[in-house]
């Protein structure tokens, strides 16, 4: 199977090295920054490009751009007359998007969070596929069988489901991890020593709801406790309003009987 990638950053990175590890020849690279491009073509002995209409046919073309970049791809490759499967690697962005442009559509999303220095774990890494075609979701089942052992067949709103409940699980998370980093290091406290707790909170889930999980004195309705924080974010209002709105929102969830 012979693929390409528009696109060079971190999503594309990922798809396009494990591809190759595993056999599958990428065929183009392409950027509108071809120095990126040939960055990561290097990688893959693929054939750099900064214009899409040198692409040329192949089995699978992956659009891993922006979200808002997507819709402007689709139409560059419908004035080319591209005519051979295209899918893209959004969680949000919706089918049809590809369909406007009379392509031949599909959706290739991993759901993880990438970064350029750290690998993946892909056989762990669900995929979900989507095609206008049933010949082409086939195509698809077999790239994602290369990458990953959990592969599902999910519509566009499924789809978009998952990304907005990955940002409160993922993103936000991580934006309150800063905090509590940010937290710690101005007291000149290690930020390593709560990770085992980080963990310990992320593998409870495999037993038990996040509801089941929650502790912590909004849980416990400890208003002396949340007061006492409070007091402590008064150098950081923006601080300070993110933690009275969650610990409300968790009061809300969990009302004292």
């Amino acid at each position: 199977m012979k693929v390409s990638l528009i696109g060079a950053g971190r999503v594309a990175t990922h798809l396009a090295t494990a591809f190759y590890a595993r056999n599958i020849q990428i065929q183009q690279i392409v950027s509108r920054n071809i120095t990126h491009a040939e960055h990561l073509a290097q990688q893959v002995e693929a054939i750099a490009l900064d214009d899409i209409e040198q692409l040329t046919q192949v089995d699978i073309v992956l659009i891993a751009v922006s979200d808002a970049q997507i819709a402007t791809v689709a139409r560059q490759l419908a004035a080319i007359n591209y005519s051979g499967l295209v899918v893209h690697t959004s969680g949000s962005t919706h089918l049809q998007v590809l369909q406007d442009e009379n392509l031949q559509a599909g959706v290739f999303y991993p759901l993880q969070s990438f970064s350029f220095d750290q690998s993946l774990d892909w056989e762990s890494t669900p995929l979900f596929l989507e095609a206008t075609q049933q010949s082409d979701l086939q195509k698809l089942d077999r790239l994602a069988g290369v990458l990953s052992k959990k592969i599902y067949h999910y519509d566009s709103n499924q789809r978009l489901s998952l990304h907005l409940a990955a940002v409160f699980a993922s993103n936000f998370s991580n934006y309150c991890y800063d905090i509590a980093e940010q937290i710690l290091q101005q007291h000149q406290v290690d930020q390593h020593l709560i990770l085992p707790l980080v963990l310990q909170t992320a593998q409870k889930l495999q037993y038990a709801s996040a509801a089941q999980n929650q502790t912590g004195p909004a849980r416990r309705h400890d208003q002396n406790i949340m007061d006492l924080h409070l007091d402590m974010l008064n150098p950081h209002p923006e601080w300070q309003e993110i933690y009275a709105m969650l610990s409300t929102a968790i009061k809300h969830r969990h009302p004292i009987a």
